[in-house]
């Protein structure tokens, strides 16, 4: 009998179409190595064209997947990714308050199509609430001026957005600069130390699914034990081969290819 990987959970919604949200944490931790479990939030009728539809799920549904896996199973990280609503944000938050792992809060607001996943009075729980309790916070420059009103042109405004989103108080903020011309340049600080990390942008544009898989990966490093540079370093680089290899799928955007690294050659 083998001894159990190190386990992770999602706190987000599904992705009917498999490539974000739920589906996509689970391709990206099983392809990592390490045990996925997961907590549904919402559920959506979601394809390569769009959101169609959500349906969000009862705190109480929510909170009683979180518990029967916490109490049983354990955990060595959580990730979270969609939560809809005010009500969500504050029930994950305190049960992730009393959680010993680390936590990685993908703070999801709008789909890759742009469709709003994030309703508009939960921002002041996610600042407060939810933010607080991070390990690591991993914002896209539109998530940040959704939750700072920072404005990212440059690199100086990537520091800027780094500091408003640790002044809500994880204790590290990961600002991924994906929007941003030129090469794809995040920038990972925890207000002392600052990571760069620069990757080639590369002409795909079957990406859905990238905020979920980085934050995934992350999550997954932590549970390995990685600091959390090492963590969001070996995070970036799966990440990005995993674009490189995003394929078409239905009539618009397509995942990308969390399987990457196991394809025959």
């Amino acid at each position: 009998m083998s001894a159990a990987p190190p386990r992770v959970l999602t706190v987000a919604g599904s992705d009917s179409g498999g490539g974000a949200g739920i589906q996509a944490d689970l391709k990206t931790m099983l392809a990592l190595g390490v045990h996925g479990m997961s907590v549904i939030t919402a559920v959506t009728a979601q394809n390569s064209l769009g959101v169609q539809g959500a349906w969000e799920l009862p705190a109480e549904a929510v909170r009683a997947q979180y518990r029967s896996v916490v109490d049983d199973i354990g955990v060595q990280a959580v990730k979270t990714g969609m939560l809809s609503s005010a009500a969500l944000v504050e029930t994950v938050a305190e049960l992730l308050s009393g959680t010993d792992a680390p936590v990685v809060v993908d703070p999801v607001g709008v789909s890759k199509h742009g469709d709003a996943l994030l309703a508009a009075e939960a921002l002041e729980s996610v600042r407060n609430r939810l933010l607080p309790v991070a390990t690591v916070a991993t914002p896209n420059l539109d998530e940040v001026a959704q939750l700072t009103g920072v404005r990212v042109e440059d690199e100086d405004g990537m520091r800027r957005a780094a500091e408003a989103i640790l002044a809500f108080g994880p204790r590290w903020a990961l600002i991924k600069g994906g929007h941003y011309p030129g090469d794809a340049l995040d920038l990972l600080t925890d207000g002392k130390e600052e990571h760069w990390l620069r990757a080639p942008r590369h002409d795909n544009t079957h990406t859905h699914g990238t905020g979920c898989t980085l934050a995934s990966a992350v999550a997954s490093g932590l549970a390995k034990g990685l600091p959390v540079p090492e963590a969001v370093s070996r995070a970036k680089e799966y990440v990005t081969g995993a674009i490189e290899a995003g394929f078409a799928l239905g009539a618009g955007i397509g995942p990308v290819d969390h399987f990457w690294r196991h394809r025959a050659p």
